[in-house]
């Protein structure tokens, strides 16, 4: 059995009996199925003017996790610049928040390199190469330059835009010829693959794309695939039970003082529709005024990328949406928001969404999103809540016994809002039986196996699916 090298911009070293997250439970198990290496940055920076320090291997249970350090001049036009700046509100369809400069698209080409020549000597000729998300979309290429001709897949965790909206990058052809470096393509939705094959269309011609899956090169015939990322059900599931008895999920119980509590668990995040779910929140309040009282919405926005300058802007917008409804709304007795901006361990989050009746997950724009998949999987069967998911969600195209809103429509997300916390519990039931079937055809097991078994076939199949156009 081939050896999985994962890589991706950081490396989830496991820590002691640390838990880690869903996706890093899942790429450990490609470690440990087939033996592995997991490559990628390990949070260090150097002095540009001093020699690349040697990458830091470190063995954690039989497995190799090797980090390597950036240099300083490049990190922050790689990673706040193109990679955060630039492709993350474009994928994101975000356009007014998207910006180019060519710094930082060459710093971000440097990056790439500097991984795959550090990379590239840890290979084995039959290793199969897993590269994670929109950081490294050009590593394919730079480890082709260094002679690897192992096969090389790449999953994007996000979603990928129509051509209209792709091209509005000036380096958007370089970001296709890129991607086509790779033998396997894997996308959260069909909407996301149609999306890249038009863009392929767009640029090589109709005659390059077959009917199917699979684009031509003049090097390969590249496969592309829809693997939807899932939750491990079964681990969520205790760890929710186990934890809704810790410290912090008790302390939240007694400051509900019997109310329902609604949930929201964010990145702080211009896609992540906040702002707009906090309008709908108060627009709730005016329009429902027996659950004044009665509820609490907690949001929970962890801080991320605050060098970039619309999540500065976007928390002093939300600080000042809180307030108002607070303002507007609160007794002496009860807060209507609480809106924290720090970080909980996996577990207490999953603790939270047992102990919540109704969950907002109303992204703008997301490739998937797993707290919307955690939820489900955290709840009690026997007296479940309620999903309140966006349709602009990938989720949203397996989880369809949730209650689907438009994330812009405050309106109808207070609706939704109304719904799920006067639900009777016989629908509340059906719905998560439903959504928990859903959840466990694309659990993350099997995200991690079809992926792995699609690349380990990715070019013989490419052939046979080409040919059958």
């Amino acid at each position: 059995m081939s050896r999985v090298v994962i890589v991706s911009n950081r490396v989830a070293v496991p820590k002691g009996a640390a838990t880690a997250g869903g996706l890093a439970v899942a790429l450990l198990g490609a470690m440990r199925e087939a033996g592995g290496l997991w490559f990628g940055w390990g949070g260090e920076t150097h002095p540009a003017d001093t020699p690349q320090p040697p990458p830091d291997p470190q063995l954690r249970d039989g497995h190799t996790f090797v980090t390597i350090s950036i240099p300083a001049a490049l990190h922050e036009p790689y990673y706040d610049g193109f990679a955060n700046g630039t492709l993350w509100p474009l994928f994101h369809y975000f356009v007014d928040n998207f910006r180019y400069q060519d710094e930082h698209y060459d710093a971000y080409l440097a990056v790439n390199a500097l991984f795959a020549r550090e990379l590239s000597p840890l290979l084995a000729p039959d290793d199969l190469i897993w590269v994670h998300d929109y950081h490294l979309i050009p590593l394919a290429a730079r480890l082709r330059a260094q002679g690897v001709r192992t096969p090389i897949g790449f999953f994007l965790h996000i979603p990928f835009p129509t051509f209209e909206v792709l091209r509005a990058l000036p380096v958007h052809r370089e970001i296709l010829d890129a991607l086509l470096a790779y033998d396997l393509l894997g996308f959260q939705t069909e909407t996301d693959r149609q999306a890249f094959l038009g863009a392929a269309r767009a640029v090589y011609g109709a005659d390059r794309v077959s009917a199917g899956t699979v684009v031509r090169t003049a090097e390969r015939l590249v496969r592309t695939g829809v693997y939807p990322v899932g939750v491990d059900l079964e681990a969520t599931a205790r760890s929710a039970a186990k934890t809704v008895a810790s410290g912090h999920v008790r302390d939240m119980t007694k400051g509900l003082v019997g109310r329902r509590l609604i949930i929201g668990v964010d990145r702080l995040d211009y896609s992540k529709g906040l702002l707009e779910r906090f309008d709908a929140y108060q627009q709730f309040l005016e329009e429902c005024p027996q659950h004044r009282g009665k509820v609490t919405y907690l949001q929970i926005a962890p801080l991320g990328r605050q060098n970039v300058k619309a999540y500065a802007r976007m928390r002093r917008a939300l600080e000042q949406s809180a307030g108002s409804t607070n303002g507007r709304f609160a007794e002496v007795d009860w807060t209507p928001i609480r809106y924290l901006n720090r970080s909980f361990s996996h577990a207490t989050l999953l603790g939270f969404l047992r102990l919540a009746q109704v969950c907002l997950v109303t992204p703008l724009r997301d490739g998937m999103n797993l707290v919307a998949k955690e939820f489900i999987a955290a709840q009690d069967p026997a007296n479940p809540g309620v999903l309140v998911l966006s349709d602009r969600a990938g989720a949203a195209n397996e989880m369809t016994d949730a209650l689907i809103v438009n994330p812009y429509d405050r309106r109808g997300i207070a609706r939704a809002l109304k719904q799920a916390l006067d639900m009777p519990l016989d629908e509340r039931r059906a719905r998560h039986a439903k959504l928990l079937a859903a959840l466990r055809e694309n659990d993350i097991h099997a995200w991690r196996s079809r992926f792995v078994a699609n690349l380990g076939g990715a070019p013989e199949q490419a052939r046979l699916e080409y040919a059958a156009r």
